[in-house]
């Protein structure tokens, strides 16, 4: 696992489309990479042993009202890859980048029943909201990275998340 590259780029692409059987989460990795919420060290690749990528994932930045903080998406792993723990390895290693760089809270839009084995929590039991729609409220989720407070209020996102946000529906 390490930090993507500017030659990883067209395979991520791949690995999202073929993850999510479109293009719409690929187009928004691109958008996101142009967009002010980009954090270069939280998109985060695996490869496999030859040194294709086959996974990844991305944390931008996001809020809860005043307070900046990460928000989680897309995950994808390759189709073949699919179930074997890449995903949540990446993920865990992600979460420890994230601490590491001295963040605070995460927020995911996603299967309610996929993220607490992270220690995601309904946002809604800590007073945060998503105005935006995103799908049902158990899909609405935060975790503190440290013994820092969940800021409550409304999550906001960089505007290509925010749009996609606007149209989620989890699955």
């Amino acid at each position: 696992m390490r930090t993507e590259t500017p030659h990883d780029i067209d395979r991520v692409r791949e690995v999202i489309t073929a993850a999510f059987g479109s293009s719409e989460d690929a187009d928004l990795v691109d958008a996101l990479r142009a967009d002010a919420c980009w954090i270069p060290e939280l998109s985060l690749v695996a490869e496999d042993e030859t040194g294709t990528v086959i996974a990844h994932i991305l944390f931008t930045r996001a809020a809860i009202g005043d307070t900046p903080l990460l928000t989680l998406a897309p995950v994808s792993v390759d189709p073949a890859r699919q179930g074997t723990g890449i995903g949540s390895t990446l993920i865990r290693a992600g979460l420890d980048a994230a601490r590491t760089l001295g963040e605070h809270t995460v927020t995911v839009l996603g299967h309610p029943t996929y993220y607490p084995r992270f220690g995601f929590e309904r946002a809604d039991a800590h007073g945060v909201t998503c105005t935006l729609g995103a799908g049902p409220d158990e899909a609405k989720m935060v975790l503190s990275l440290d013994d820092h407070p969940i800021p409550s209020g409304d999550m906001t996102f960089g505007k290509p998340m925010a749009d996609a946000v606007s149209a989620y529906q989890p699955q």
